[in-house]
């Protein structure tokens, strides 16, 4: 659940998703703000963000280019230190849900080390956590099937197209078992095609694994599609202007974008993106 402060009201839709969700909270954000000292002066990122994501949700963050997505996924994972407020990820700050491991981390970029091949690119956080060889061979083996990519275990990273080396990376970030993924805008630079596939296979993904999922996106339709709860901010410093629900079938296909409840989501989140300032037709 979402909570605000006196400055921006919440707005969540009356539906619920039918995505069987706990009460335990993975993230609670209270008062969190952040400004970065820069040579041109101070620059306020975030302002008064107060967020609850509960086990088992699919939260995306949208909003325009600047307002702090980002910055808020760099500071649940420990990335960025907050000026003000606080954030809880399972009780632990950042710094301590990090050291446990708690979170995976998908970048926008696959950043995959191209000498080594799939299976050791997925295998090197578990090098570094120090697990067993057999361990790995086997957490790797359950990753690629995971994620589709069985078969290219011995391939590099420059032989698998864009999708391929993106679904390797998330295979990288779940190797471990994490309870929370942090995803941003991992599928931005692909095109229209390749993003709907994966769009489908990380729905899933999410539903077979059971992960609590935070995800940065610049797309309607895919927010809409992937989640169960959709955070709309505004510029910077970037605030949360809306909150929405997302009431669709977790074995939900793309075929949905078309029916009238997901063009109605789609329209309470653009008519966010516009009171808030941040869209632009």
């Amino acid at each position: 659940m979402a909570k605000k402060t006196s400055s921006t009201k919440a707005k969540s839709t009356d539906q619920a998703s039918e995505t069987p969700i706990s009460g335990e909270k993975v993230i609670a954000c209270e008062g969190l703000s952040l400004t970065f000292e820069t040579a041109d002066g101070p620059v306020q990122a975030l302002s008064g963000i107060d967020l609850d994501i509960a086990k088992g949700e699919f939260v995306s963050l949208i909003g325009p280019s600047g307002c702090g997505k980002t910055t808020l996924l760099r500071v649940i994972a420990d990335l960025e230190q907050p000026t003000d407020g606080s954030v809880r990820i399972n009780s632990m700050t950042p710094n301590e849900a990090r050291l446990k491991r708690a979170y995976g981390y998908v970048f926008q970029a696959p950043a995959l080390y191209p000498w080594r091949t799939i299976a050791k690119n997925i295998a090197l956080p578990l090098e570094i956590m120090g697990f067993a060889k057999e361990d790995r061979v086997e957490r790797v083996r359950k990753g690629l099937e995971l994620v589709n990519l069985t078969g290219f275990e011995n391939k590099f990273p420059w032989q698998l197209s864009g999708g391929m080396q993106q679904r390797a990376s998330i295979a990288r970030a779940l190797s471990f078992d994490p309870d929370l993924l942090l995803m941003d805008e991992p599928f931005g630079a692909l095109d229209e095609i390749v993003r709907d596939k994966l769009n489908e296979q990380l729905l899933r993904l999410w539903e077979k694994t059971q992960k609590t999922v935070v995800f940065v996106t610049h797309s309607i339709p895919e927010a809409v599609f992937l989640s169960t709860k959709i955070v709309v901010m505004s510029p910077r410093p970037g605030k949360i202007h809306d909150v929405i629900a997302c009431n669709f079938p977790k074995d939900r296909t793309l075929d949905i974008r078309e029916t009238p409840e997901f063009l109605d989501v789609a329209n309470r989140v653009r008519q966010g993106l516009r009171e808030g300032h941040s869209y632009v037709d």
